[in-house]
């Protein structure tokens, strides 16, 4: 039997990574990677010597058609990105469409097998401190750039479930921005109070909280939490903190 292992690697401290996941990666013929730089960090401190081959957003057809071929060949292949679990906001959902389309009869027959390594993931990680409700949320990855951009910030602010997306630090003091707008709309509009913590405004409550966590598993690991306008006015004030990537969470509480 062939095996594709979908391995979840750190989001940040190099500590965080399962044995079983470093037995794996160890064991397995070739290592396919987000970028082979940030991988070759982990390999190096864990003493990994495994072969890596890059595999990305704009990685060829021909690249997939390649992993195909080494599978119905018997070699074992490990998939990783960058930092936390594949296939989440990340090109690894799209190579393992492909391999169960194209090898269906192989993985029903049992010859070839695809299996999860779970591990970090900066989603479970954020939800985890923040102290938000998440009995049920609504995750969106990364928010797209222009195209319904700004139908998703009206959504979020209308949605009774908690939401959950990443953000990059070139775009997350504008986000902060909107959110506070969407939230002033919503004000005017006389929606009633939901019971969320915040401050007063009008003789209103601010109905959402805005909670960022930055630098997660790492030195300077951060969680700031308030309305939308707290938020961005706290990070008005420190701009050395807007690095990195974030995890922005939008609850009612």
């Amino acid at each position: 039997m062939s095996t594709l292992s979908v391995i979840a690697t750190p989001i940040g401290n190099l500590e965080d990574i399962t044995l079983r996941a470093l037995e794996t990666l160890k064991k397995s013929d070739l290592v396919l990677c987000e970028d082979t730089r940030v991988t070759k960090k982990l390999f190096s401190r864990h003493s990994i010597a495994s072969r890596t081959l890059s595999y990305h957003a704009h990685s060829k057809l021909s690249r997939t058609e390649e992993v195909i071929q080494l599978l119905k060949e018997g070699k074992n292949i490990a998939l990783v990105s960058d930092a936390g679990t594949p296939g989440i906001s990340d090109p690894g959902s799209e190579l393992v469409r492909h391999i169960r389309e194209s090898l269906m009869t192989e993985i029903a027959a049992g010859t070839i097998k695809i299996e999860a390594i779970p591990g970090p993931s900066a989603l479970t990680a954020a939800l985890s401190i923040a102290g938000v409700p998440c009995a049920d949320f609504i995750f969106l990855g990364f928010l797209p750039h222009k195209k319904g951009r700004q139908t998703l910030f009206k959504e979020i602010a209308d949605s009774e479930r908690t939401v959950v997306f990443y953000e990059s630090p070139h775009r997350i003091m504008k986000t902060l921005e909107v959110l506070g707008k969407e939230e002033g709309e919503k004000l005017r509009e006389g929606i009633p109070d939901l019971g969320a913590v915040g401050q007063r405004q009008s003789g209103n409550t601010f109905t959402k909280r805005v909670t960022v966590c930055r630098e997660l598993t790492k030195i300077f690991e951060e969680v700031v939490s308030g309305t939308p306008k707290e938020v961005l006015d706290y990070f008005n004030s420190h701009p050395d903190k807007v690095r990195g990537e974030f995890v922005v969470i939008v609850s009612d509480k």
